[in-house]
């Protein structure tokens, strides 16, 4: 069964925070808010947490896994960014956008698009996630929480821990999210293409 907490959406509970990044230090896999919708978090270098969101997502080894970063200089550390994207996307950050970059070896083999070379990185607008991220210390590998066959990500953390007690190991609650993904813009090619429109705003791309 998995472990259910609830914490405030503008000042989590510290000793919960901490408590959620042990966990995750220790394999856990879990099921929290952000400023878009509820995502499937792992350690960075969990190949059983990798493998766990693929079989919960039922995803292929195509799929842009994404690296939630706490701030501007942990993203640097995962990606390459030449002058004119760190100009574009530190605009946007925080905030509800996913941007598609080449990645740096620091990123696990297996997080990689196997062609690209590319991973999804992005910068939350969230209390509780920079809360996590703050105290985890590195970035949280992620994916959105939404369930082959479904339109939209699960936003309400009783109903993820009803429907996926057995399958993650924390729910961490902080009340509705939305139910719209980030806004996915791929850099990897040289050029801006907008590869998904979601919460964040596409005009300032247009």
């Amino acid at each position: 069964m998995a472990k259910y907490f609830d914490v405030h959406p503008e000042n989590p509970q510290q000793r919960t925070i901490t408590n959620v990044a042990e966990n995750i230090r220790s394999g856990a896999l879990v099921a929290y808010p952000t400023d878009s919708c509820y995502a499937l978090g792992c350690q960075l270098g969990s190949r059983d947490g990798i493998s766990r969101i693929r079989t919960i997502r039922d995803l292929d080894d195509r799929h842009h896994f994404t690296l939630m970063c706490q701030n501007f200089a942990q993203l640097g550390q995962f990606v390459h960014i030449d002058n004119d994207v760190f100009r574009t996307v530190k605009s946007a950050t925080p905030g509800q956008y996913t941007f598609i970059l080449p990645a740096t070896k620091e990123v696990p083999r297996q997080l990689l698009h196997p062609k690209k070379k590319t991973v999804g990185v992005r910068i939350p607008d969230h209390a509780v996630v920079q809360a996590l991220l703050a105290e985890l210390g590195e970035p949280l590998l992620s994916s959105t929480l939404l369930l082959p066959d479904e339109d939209e990500p699960l936003t309400q953390g009783w109903e993820i821990k009803e429907r996926l007690d057995h399958e993650v190991d924390i729910v961490l609650d902080s009340g509705d999210c939305g139910t719209e993904p980030t806004t996915v813009i791929d850099f990897s090619n040289g050029e801006l293409e907008i590869v998904r429109r979601g919460a964040g705003d596409t005009s300032r791309f247009e």
